[in-house]
């Protein structure tokens, strides 16, 4: 008989309720590990399961796969190796495991329709403000950018100034717009570029971007198709850089920004 050292049986007591044993089942797990058979009783008092107690956790270790009863003139419980027994467990885990998430899966489905219509009903009457929202987390600043400029048809015009945040994506996608016929011009603040940023503005012109550079831009800026685009505005208050985008939908605003860039874009170099 070959038994685990305190130290030893304590981490994988541990171990064995990680994976879905109970305390008392992993306790006569290990107890049977080290002796090729048991009365329930014995086991019992080796494993400090109560007496009440050692026939429930039996049957629930040979359910799991963990131990077998050998019928003779009295009951005897063994261990199951646990090269057959661990491994057994775990896929009968993962096959339950992935049923749940198929029916939570299938219910999700269900409960989205059910909100997309509440949602939808929701946004059916515009809001006084809907065509101007105000965005602090950067990723969804990034997504609702990404989305304008992959829908952008004629025109993107960009106020570009530190800090830099260019994004590889990002510039994939103004490349592309200018490829589809999009007509892109980029104003950046002259001497503010470190080599990254200039290999950006490189691609930029060898697409087909116009850039040109000016001493300085008053804001972060884009608008797109005459209609919609964002400003980012850093906060003058908190001594931490942090920056509030306002992204707006509107042809007035639109039309107010565009008239600011063609003062600076034909002032600029």
């Amino acid at each position: 008989m070959n038994e685990l050292s305190p130290a030893d049986f304590r981490r994988f007591w541990q171990r064995l309720q990680s994976m879905g044993l109970n305390a008392y089942e992993a306790r006569s797990y290990l107890v049977l590990l080290g002796h090729p058979r048991f009365k329930a009783l014995e086991l019992a008092a080796r494993a400090h399961v109560p007496r009440q107690k050692i026939y429930e956790v039996l049957d629930s270790l040979v359910e799991k796969g963990f131990a077998r009863m050998i019928q003779e003139k009295t009951k005897l419980f063994s261990a199951v190796a646990p090269d057959q027994a661990i491994p057994s467990l775990l896929s009968r885990r993962a096959r339950l495991l992935e049923q749940e998430l198929a029916e939570q899966s299938q219910a999700a489905q269900g409960m989205i329709g059910e909100l997309m219509t509440a949602y939808a009903e929701g946004r059916g009457g515009r809001g006084t403000l809907d065509y101007l929202r105000i965005v602090n987390d950067p990723g969804q600043v990034a997504a609702q950018f990404r989305r304008m400029l992959a829908a952008a048809r004629s025109e993107y015009l960009e106020f570009s100034r530190p800090p830099y945040a260019v994004d590889p994506l990002d510039a994939e996608l103004v490349i592309d717009a200018c490829r589809r016929g999009v007509k892109c011009r980029v104003l950046v603040e002259h001497g503010t570029l470190d080599p990254a940023h200039e290999q950006f503005l490189e691609r930029y012109r060898g697409a087909g971007v116009e850039v040109r550079q000016i001493e300085r831009v008053p804001l972060k800026m884009a608008v797109l198709d005459g209609r919609e685009g964002l400003c980012a505005l850093l906060d003058p208050v908190i001594t931490r850089p942090a920056w509030t985008s306002v992204m707006f939908e509107h042809e007035g605003m639109a039309e107010a920004m565009r008239a600011l860039f063609e003062e600076y874009w034909r002032r600029a170099l």
